[in-house]
Formats: structure tokens, C-alpha cells, sequence
């Protein structure tokens, strides 16, 4: 069965490679058909969809969109997408401009902490177009704040920490809307990771349904194996198509591999069922 690994970043968003050296990279770990989902943007596509015909494997065209749902943050993954649509790349655009504000405000906030020349430092590991809490992560790492990834976040840039600022983002159902207007399929990513409880969760993936969603991330690089079960089960029973991806950013992220990932359990249909000889 080929690999599929629908779920990546470059450093068009917050990945540490670029767009080519990301497709060589998955094709080196034994990957078929990669889809590249850059944070809010789509700009790094036609550079993969280059490396792809070289690397001869397949590539999918996604992005990750960021959206708010009853004051949390969630994360919808749209595959298969026209990167060109018009409504697509409005809502892009208007999101990528929402995070310069925000990015400024938790400059703030690190600087009441005692933590001078944030904003500079997190755009040194930035791209031209989006500027995100991993960049701040990256800076703070470096500077020695915290020892890894993993920590910074939980001392700095999470909820009650000095360096975390709510955010308005994407409204769900405009997102899946903006996805399925371009022809592709929306996917609700690592909703593992979440930590919304069960009725929440249940509300979530309910209310994600009714608003065209279709696909489930089952197997998620952030996922623990009994999350992988959990979530092959909820897609059994919600009649969701299942999807899988590292969600693969770089060499120093603390999640799964691509070569680690697990296969889908047979008990899932795959998203990519109907995809066999597909041209994106």
C-alpha cells in the first residue's frame, strides 16, 4: 500500500525546511504521495509540486487553517485544494495579517516578563508571510529560556503563560467553506491534541460534520497510540474518512517521524480511497 503523509510544513509557515528540501526529505523516508499544509498559506506549493516531479512522488495540495470554536483554537486541514480560488486566498490573506497583530502583542507580554527583543528574534526565524508562536518558541529556545520545544511552550506560550495572547481566528464553518469552494475536502487535524474532554470533543466533531467536514486525523505524528485508537473508533462510528500525517515541521520537533508513523487500522477508510491515479 503506498505511504501517505497528508499532513506537513515548510518554512513558508513554521517548518524548518524549505518547500523542495521537505518533498526530498519525505520521499527519502519512504513517503508516495505528501501533502504540504502550510499554516494559513498556500504560497509554498508550486515550489513542492517542482520537487515532486523530481523526487517522483505524489503531491497533495492542502493547507492548515487556524480557527476559533467556542474560544478555543482547532486546526482544519484542507486536501485536494485549488490554491488559485479566489475566497480561499481572501481568507488566507486576512488571517496572515491577524497574526502580525498578534505577534506584536505577545511581544508585549514577553517584554513585561522580562523578555526584551521577542518580535525581532521571532521574525529572524520567520518567513516573508507568517509569523507564529513557533518562531517566538525558536527565539526563546535559543536565547535560552527553555531547554526545547516542548517546554517553552508550556512555560511561555500557552494559556496563562507570559507570552500567550487569545486570537480571533477563522470561524469553522467559513473555513470548511473556503476548502470545499476549492474543490478539496476538510479534515479536522490531531484532534488529539485538543484537550477539550469528552462531551466538548463529541460537540466538536459533531458540529465539524454539519459544516461539510469529512475527514478525521486519525494517525497524527502528536497522537499517543491509545489517542490512534480512540480516534479510529470515533471515525468508525461518526462515519468520518480517515486521514494521516506527521505533521512533520523538522529535525527538532518532538513528534513522530514520517518513517515512524503508523500505518491507518484497517478498521478506517482511507480519505485517499478514490484517490488512486489522482492529478492535484
Amino acid at each position: 500500500m503506498p505511504s501517505y503523509d497528508l499532513h506537513s510544513h515548510s518554512t513558508v509557515s513554521d517548518g524548518s525546511l524549505s518547500p523542495t528540501d521537505l518533498v526530498f526529505y519525505a520521499a527519502a523516508q519512504g513517503v508516495d504521495a505528501l501533502a504540504l499544509t502550510d499554516h494559513d498559506d498556500v504560497s509554498g506549493l508550486a515550489e513542492a509540486r517542482k520537487a515532486a516531479d523530481e523526487a517522483g512522488i505524489r503531491l497533495v495540495n492542502g493547507v492548515e487553517i487556524s480557527v476559533t470554536w467556542r474560544k478555543r483554537t482547532v486546526h482544519i486541514v484542507g486536501l485536494r485544494i485549488d490554491p488559485a480560488h479566489p475566497d480561499l486566498l481572501q481568507g488566507l490573506d486576512v488571517l496572515r495579517q491577524s497574526r502580525v497583530v498578534r505577534a506584536e502583542k505577545m511581544a508585549d507580554e514577553l517584554s513585561k516578563a522580562g523578555i526584551e527583543g521577542s518580535l525581532a528574534g521571532a521574525y529572524a526565524y520567520a518567513s516573508d508571510r507568517i509569523i507564529s508562536r513557533t518562531h517566538f518558541a525558536r527565539f526563546l529556545v535559543e536565547r535560552g529560556y527553555a531547554k526545547d520545544f516542548k517546554s517553552v511552550f508550556k512555560k511561555y506560550l500557552v494559556q496563562g503563560k507570559p507570552g500567550y495572547v487569545p486570537h480571533q481566528w477563522a470561524d469553522m464553518a467559513e473555513a470548511v467553506s473556503w476548502i470545499t469552494g476549492s474543490g478539496g475536502v476538510a479534515v479536522l487535524a490531531h484532534p488529539g491534541r485538543y484537550d477539550l474532554g469528552r462531551t466538548n470533543l463529541q460537540l466538536l466533531l459533531a458540529e465539524f460534520k454539519e459544516c461539510g467536514g469529512i475527514g478525521l486525523e486519525v494517525i497524527s505524528g502528536s497522537h499517543s497510540a491509545d489517542m490512534n485508537r480512540h480516534f479510529t473508533e470515533q471515525a468508525r462510528l461518526l462515519d468520518f474518512l480517515a486521514s494521516r500525517g506527521s505533521d512533520y515541521h523538522g529535525p527538532e520537533q518532538n513528534y513522530l517521524d514520517m518513517r515512524r508513523l503508523p500505518p491507518l487500522p484497517d478498521a478506517c477508510t482511507p480519505i485517499w480511497q478514490a484517490w488512486d491515479g489522482f492529478d492535484d
